[in-house]
C-alpha cells in the first residue's frame, strides 16, 4: 500500500517527528523515505551536497552522530549495522567526501554488512566540476553496489531499490544523489505506508539435510564451526550440537555466539588457545555454519586434519568450497539447516554424546582461553608483558562489554584475554585489513549498544591515525575504555621482517605520550607500565564515567605475537 509523499510518518521517531512530514525536495523525499523504510542510525561529515539530505533523516527521526572525518562515519555506520541487526547510512559530500570515506565502506563492502552511503554527486551539467569523479565506478573497485537516484519521479524507487539490495542481498550499497535532482521539487509522489517485509531465509534442500545428517551421525569427532553467517542462529546449532555430541567454536567475527556453552572451544583460528587448535585438527568432521573456513579461521588447513570430513552451510552457492576443498555444500539459511537437521535426526531416534563429556568440559574450562595459559612475565619497571595487561583488565573490567579491536600486532591479546557476553559483545573490523578503524569501531558499537560498557583495543599506530575521532568520543559522552597498545612501532612489520635495525627505522617512532594528548581532547587518560598503575581504572569505573578513559599502555615486546606468523603466511 502506498500514499502520497505529504502523508508520509516516519517510523522509530521521537515526539517532535510524529508530525507528518511533507517532502519539499528530491532530498527530503530520500531521507523520509530511508527513515520509513527503518535504517537505524546515520553517521556522516556534512558540507554543501549533503547537507539537506543529512537533516531530512534527522527530521525523521534518525539518530545522527557527527563524525570528524568521512572514513570514521563509514566505520561507524559498518559496526553499528553489525552489532545493531538495523542498516546504517553513511553521508557524505560528492567527490573528496566519498572518497575520504571509501576505505571503510571497503571493509563494510568485504564483509557482506548491509550499509548505505548517501552521497550527494555532481550535476550532470557540472562537467569541469572540481568534485567530479566517477563515483559508481570507486564504489564497485571496493566490492560494494553503485545506485543512485535518477529524477523526482524515480526518488522512492531507487531509494527502496538500494535499500532492498542493502538488505536481501547483505550489500554495502553506494546511493549518489546528484545536485541538481536533489534540488528538484516534488509533488505527489508516493511512498511506502509501512516498513518492506524482511527476506525469505532459504531452506536447505531434503537431499542435503538428509546428507548432512548422515555425516553427523557416522561421526565420532564432530566440530561446528560458526561465522559470519552463522550469527542469527546460534541457539539452533547449538541445540543440533548438544544433540550430536559436537563441540562448538566460531570465527573471530562470531566470536561469543557460544558463550555460555561448557562445550565452546573459542574462536578457531590465529587466535585459538593450543588446546583449542589440537582439537579442532583432530576432529573427525568440521561443519562451518556461515563461516568461509578461510586461511584464518582454519590456519591455512591445519587445523583440518587429513581424514576429516569437511563441510559448509552458506547461504550463497558461491560461497561453497570458495577458499577449501569440501566433502558437501548445504546451500541454506544456518538456522533453517540446524533445525532441519536436527529433526531428521531425531526422526531417526539418533542422540549422542560424542565429545560432549565431562572431561572434556574440564579440558576446555582450563584451556581453551588463553587466560589460563601459563606464560612467561615480560613485564619490567618502565613496560608491561601485553599478556598480563590483558589479563588483568578482563578482570577489571564489566563482563557486560562491547569488544572492538584494531589491526596490528597487539591484536590477538584483546580479542583472546578479554571475554565477551556474546556474538553483539564483539566487532571486528578486519575484513579489509586496515589498521586505524578501531576507534571509529567503538563508536558505532557504542551507538549500537548503549547498555554495555564500550571497550577498545588498538595499537599506538591505529590509534593515532584515527585519533581525530576522540574528540567525537567526548562530545558524544560515550563511556568507552580505550586501551593502547603502545610500543612505539608498527609491531607487526618490526616483528615480521628479519632486517637491520637501520631497515627497522621505517616503522619505528618517538615514545608519544598518548595519555597526554587524550587530555588534550578532554578524556581521562593514564599511562600503564605495571599493574599498579591500573588502580586509575577502577577509579575511572568508580566514578560518573562522563568522559572516555585512554590507557596508554608501554608494552614490552613479544618478539612478535602467536598468531602474527599465521597472518603472514597469507601475504
Amino acid at each position: 500500500m502506498t500514499v502520497t509523499a505529504n502523508r508520509l510518518e516516519a517510523s522509530h521517531q521521537n515526539p517532535e517527528a510524529s508530525a507528518a512530514l511533507e517532502p519539499r525536495n528530491v532530498s527530503e523525499l530520500v531521507g523520509f523515505t530511508l527513515a520509513r523504510l527503518g535504517v537505524g542510525h546515520v553517521f556522516g561529515v556534512v558540507g554543501s551536497g549533503n547537507f539537506a539530505v543529512t537533516n531530512a533523516l534527522r527530521k525523521a527521526g534518525v539518530a545522527y552522530t557527527a563524525a570528524r572525518h568521512e572514513g570514521g562515519a563509514a566505520t561507524m555506520a559498518d559496526a553499528y549495522g553489525r552489532m545493531s541487526g538495523k542498516v546504517g547510512v553513511v553521508s557524505t559530500h560528492q567527490g573528496c567526501g566519498l572518497t575520504n570515506a571509501i576505505t571503510g565502506i571497503g571493509e563494510a563492502a568485504k564483509s557482506r554488512t548491509p550499509m548505505i552511503v548517501v552521497t550527494a554527486d555532481t550535476a550532470a551539467s557540472a562537467v569541469g566540476s572540481n568534485f567530479k569523479i566517477d563515483q559508481d565506478g570507486l564504489a564497485k573497485s571496493v566490492g560494494a553496489v553503485a545506485e543512485r537516484v535518477h529524477s523526482p519521479k524515480t526518488a522512492v524507487a531507487d531509494t527502496v531499490r538500494a535499500y532492498r539490495k542493502a538488505v536481501n542481498e547483505r550489500r554495502t550499497v553506494v546511493l549518489s544523489l546528484p545536485t541538481d535532482i536533489q534540488a528538484a521539487p516534488v509533488t505527489g509522489s508516493t511512498v511506502l505506508d509501512r516498513p518492506l517485509a524482511p527476506p525469505q531465509k532459504i531452506a536447505p534442500s531434503q537431499a542435503a539435510v538428509v546428507a548432512l545428517a548422515e555425516l553427523i551421525r557416522k561421526a565420532e569427532r564432530p566440530v561446528f564451526v560458526a561465522g559470519r553467517g552463522g550469527r542469527g542462529a546460534g541457539p539452533e546449532i547449538a541445540a543440533l550440537a548438544e544433540a550430536t555430541g559436537a563441540l562448538v567454536a566460531t570465527s573471530a567475527v562470531a566470536h561469543g555466539l557460544f558463550h555460555d556453552d561448557p562445550f565452546n572451544l573459542g574462536i578457531s583460528g590465529g587466535f585459538s588457545s593450543p588446546f583449542t587448535a589440537k582439537t579442532i585438527s583432530e576432529a573427525d568432521l568440521i561443519v562451518g555454519w556461515g563461516c568461509a573456513l578461510n586461511m584464518w579461521t582454519m590456519r591455512h588447513g591445519s587445523l583440518i586434519g587429513p581424514k576429516a570430513t569437511v563441510v559448509q552451510v552458506d547461504v550463497e552457492d558461491g560461497g561453497l568450497g570458495a577458499n577449501r576443498p569440501i566433502d558437501l555444500g548445504v546451500l541454506g539459511d544456518s538456522a533453517e539447516t540446524a533445525v532441519a537437521v536436527l529433526a531428521a535426526l531425531q526422526g531417526w531416534g539418533y542422540r549422542a554424546t560424542g565429545l560432549r563429556t565431562p572431561e572434556m568440559a574440564a579440558a576446555i574450562g582450563q584451556h581453551a582461553r588463553w587466560n589460563s595459559e601459563v606464560t612467561e612475565d615480560l613485564s619490567t619497571s618502565e613496560v608491561i608483558d601485553p599478556r598480563v595487561l590483558s589479563r588483568e583488565l578482563d578482570r577489571i573490567l564489566p563482563t557486560d562489554r562491547i569488544l572492538s579491536v584494531d589491526s596490528g600486532n597487539f591484536m590477538g591479546y584483546p580479542s583472546a584475554y578479554l571475554s565477551v557476553p556474546d556474538e553483539f559483545g564483539f566487532c571486528f573490523t578486519q575484513a579489509f585489513q586496515s589498521i586505524g578503524l578501531g576507534l571509529y569501531t567503538a563508536i558505532g558499537a557504542a551507538k549500537a549498544r548503549p547498555d554495555r560498557l564500550p571497550v577498545l583495543g588498538a595499537g599506538d599506530g591505529g590509534f593515532l591515525m584515527a585519533i581525530s575521532e576522540l574528540e567525537t568520543v567526548v562530545r558524544e559522552r560515550i563511556p568507552l575504555v580505550a586501551i593502547v597498545y603502545n610500543d612505539s612501532s608498527y609491531g607487526a612489520e618490526v616483528h615480521h621482517f628479519d632486517v637491520s635495525d637501520e631497515e627497522l627505522d621505517v616503522v619505528r617512532f618517538p615514545t608519544t605520550d598518548i595519555a597526554a594528548i587524550a587530555r588534550g581532547y578532554g578524556a581521562a587518560a593514564v599511562t600503564v607500565r605495571q599493574v599498579a598503575d591500573l588502580e586509575a581504572v577502577r577509579d575511572w569505573l568508580a566514578g560518573p564515567r562522563d568522559v572516555p578513559l585512554v590507557i596508554d599502555a608501554r608494552i614490552a615486546s613479544d618478539g612478535g605475537s602467536w598468531w602474527l606468523a599465521e597472518a603472514f603466511k597469507g601475504h
